[in-house]
């Protein structure tokens, strides 16, 4: 049997919406929680953009928080949303693992992720 592919929501995500990135330090704002069944794979693309007139910097907390699991990107102002992850995976945990953001000015980037879900069979 084949494996299955299934867009998703991202769990930090209303309906597909935006996600406006609050927090300005860790733990961050929640993005996505990954699968708990072991199986089952989370390819997690990022998408972000800066509404804000400076340049902020963007950390993704990858997995859980702490330095060795973040990722720190500088967002320009006035550009068009600009790939920060393509297809990172998240793999399934009795624990779940999570994608979360914070960034150096609150409510100025904002998330657009998309969400693959794999269930290798």
């Amino acid at each position: 049997m084949a494996n299955t592919y299934e867009p998703i929501i991202a769990g930090g995500s209303t309906d597909g919406r935006l996600i406006k990135i609050a927090a300005t330090a860790s733990p961050g704002t929640a993005i996505h929680t990954g699968p708990t069944t072991t199986t089952w794979y989370d390819f997690v693309t990022l998408w972000a953009f800066n509404k804000d007139i400076s340049s902020v910097t963007l950390t993704i907390e990858w997995g859980t928080t702490g330095v060795d699991n973040e990722y720190s990107i500088i967002v320009q102002p006035g550009l068009v949303a600009v790939c920060v992850l393509d297809r990172w995976e998240i793999k399934g945990n009795a624990t779940a693992l999570t994608v979360a953001a914070y960034a150096s000015v609150a409510n100025k980037i904002f998330i657009k992720p998309s969400i693959l879900r794999v269930k290798v069979l």
